[in-house]
């Protein structure tokens, strides 16, 4: 697979996969080149700011309104939506899951996907939902789209290959990948199975955030995040369209595969990212920056600086920072956070959250590090120290993440998880000297 270079988020590109497909000058001319129907694909209003404003030209086989008709009821029953304020047995409290298995019966994307908690409201377009997805099976001839929600797919065990009406994406452990609201692909593996993770953004879409005081360099930085060249699927068999829309599901037959795009060109399109690539800032001297510094994408509310979402990553990188407490430290939060674990070890839980784990810490839910990381973090010789072959993430939010009813009965929670900081007593002794 060849990917172009994203040089930033608001940039019009192009790629045809013939020559000659991308008409010049003209966007929708009298006929397109190839016998082929020219359709404009908006994933914003058209009269939005020009700095905001999203659309691409396809040039494509057949216009979508032959891959959307006569729809009847899906079900994909594991898929939850919000408000989704289903009974749950567990009582409030700090939660956290071994990995999901995989499943025996054959699966696909699509039916492996496992709603681990949801937040705000899909009819408002704010808020956002988090899954787990299993799966064994290439989707060889079904084919979605989202209407809901733009898509961030977090590979955490097997490559997959995520093919788009505008090309196709590679996507390994330690890459995500985006798909736009409203885009139509399918998922194949690489390998005969596939775990990850999966955030379902119903809010504004996601961009980079404002560096502030860092400045230019650091961070995520545009030039690696990358889109595909068009590729396209010429196939006329039976085949599936499926859709979300409004947390409900529905499919129709078609006698062909939608991913029938020849070129295009424009802003709105699919990308994918190397975390390896996110260049991380910290304390070079002493004290704690706040988790904000690892935002590699955030997707913004009305509220200046209080996000919809936040995805925040804690790579590999250097603790170097004199006289401090170098995990993260104990903290009650406004945002509610899902984390995961695609590698590694995390340093302020090095036992309990294991790859392919996941925890939940709601808003205002004391969190910290276990009683092992708090003796660790408090004993050390502070040299500096590489932190090495490990990757967490966090999706958090403005809204309180509701937990599913399967997740809640699920046989991979952690009952005893709050018990990892039982071991935090009273050290209070009246000594003002802590050496």
């Amino acid at each position: 697979m060849t990917l172009q270079y994203m040089p930033g988020f608001g940039n019009d590109f192009e790629t045809e996969s013939l020559e000659g497909a991308l008409p010049q000058g003209r966007n929708s001319p009298q006929k397109c080149a190839y016998g082929l129907y020219a359709e404009q694909l908006s994933g914003s209003p058209f009269t939005a700011p020009r700095g905001t404003n999203e659309r691409s030209w396809l040039y494509r086989m057949r216009p979508t309104v032959r891959h959307t008709r006569k729809f009847s009821n899906g079900n994909f029953p594991f898929w939850k939506t919000a408000p989704c304020q289903e009974d749950v047995d567990l009582p409030l409290n700090q939660t956290r899951w071994n990995p999901l298995p995989m499943p025996e019966e054959k699966t696909n994307f699509l039916e492996g996907m496992r709603t681990i908690t949801t937040a705000g409201d899909v009819y408002t377009q704010v808020g956002m939902a988090t899954h787990v997805y299993v799966c064994n099976a290439d989707m060889e001839d079904d084919y979605f789209f989202n209407s809901d929600a733009e898509l961030m797919i977090i590979p955490q065990e097997g490559a997959i290959t995520v093919f788009t009406e505008m090309g196709k994406m590679d996507v390994a452990p330690n890459e995500i990948c985006i798909v736009p609201r409203g885009m139509i692909f399918k998922v194949t593996l690489d390998g005969k199975t596939s775990r990850g993770y999966v955030c379902e953004n119903y809010g504004a879409k996601f961009t980079l955030p404002d560096r502030g005081p860092i400045g230019a360099n650091c961070l995520a930085n545009p030039r690696d995040f990358k889109t595909p060249i068009a590729a396209y699927e010429d196939k006329e068999t039976p085949c599936r369209m499926h859709v979300k829309w409004c947390g409900k599901f529905y499919q129709t037959d078609i006698g062909h595969s939608p991913l029938d795009v020849i070129a295009w060109h424009g802003n709105y399109a699919p990308y994918k990212y190397d975390l390896a690539t996110f260049s991380p800032v910290g304390a070079i001297g002493f004290d704690h920056p706040d988790p904000s510094i690892f935002t590699v994408l955030t997707a913004p509310s009305g509220e200046p600086g209080t996000a919809n979402i936040d995805f925040v990553i804690f790579p590999p990188r250097w603790m170097v920072a004199e006289n401090t407490f170098r995990p993260p430290w104990y903290h009650r939060n406004i945002m509610s956070e899902f984390m995961g674990l695609i590698k590694g070890q995390y340093d302020a839980k090095e036992e309990g959250f294991v790859p392919g784990g996941m925890s939940l810490h709601n808003m205002m839910l004391p969190h910290g590090p276990d009683h092992m990381g708090f003796e660790k973090a408090t004993t050390a010789d502070l040299k500096p120290v590489k932190l090495d072959n490990t990757m967490a993430f966090m999706i958090e939010t403005r809204f309180p993440q509701l937990m599913t009813k399967f997740a809640s009965e699920l046989e991979q929670v952690q009952d005893d998880y709050v018990e990892c900081w039982d071991g935090l007593e009273r050290k209070f002794d009246g000594t003002p000297d802590p050496k």
